[in-house]
């Protein structure tokens, strides 16, 4: 269990450094149409979220293979954090499951509002707030 909670608070950290980085870099060509509006169900930056499914995918089927060993483990953390970011992200923020969620919780709507700042200043070159599940005191919405 330490395995699992260690690899998903793990995850904030490189997904921010990945986002920052290389999403925001050289791989902005399969990011851009996120910070357009939708045109289509399915986006180009729906890539990063299947190459995590499957490094996760791996980690667990070879885990399992080799005897429920820490890479089942560590698979289940990128799982765990997967399910967190898509649940924050694409269905708190951007709505691409149509649920009725208010935020009641001082933390989920820091969440979602330093969300909204990244993506009001989100080009290749510029952009802030890169976590998924870690906003910064500053975004915090009053009650």
């Amino acid at each position: 269990m330490i395995t699992v909670i260690v690899v998903f608070l793990f995850m904030e950290l490189f997904v921010c450094f990945l986002y920052k980085f290389v999403i925001h870099g050289f791989l902005w060509v399969l990011h851009e149409d996120h910070h357009r509006p939708k045109e289509h169900r399915l986006q180009k930056n729906d890539i990063f979220s299947l190459f995590f499914s499957v490094l996760a995918f791996i980690f667990i089927l070879y885990g399992i293979l080799s005897g429920f060993n820490i890479y089942f483990w560590i698979g289940i953390g990128i799982i765990a954090y997967g399910i967190g970011y898509f649940m924050v992200h694409d269905i708190f923020f951007h709505r691409r499951i149509k649920i009725k969620y208010i935020p009641k919780s001082a933390y989920m709507k820091g969440i979602l509002n330093a969300h909204g700042h990244h993506h009001m200043k989100a080009t290749k070159e510029r952009a802030i707030n890169f976590g998924f599940l870690y906003a910064n005191k500053k975004y915090n919405v009053p009650d």
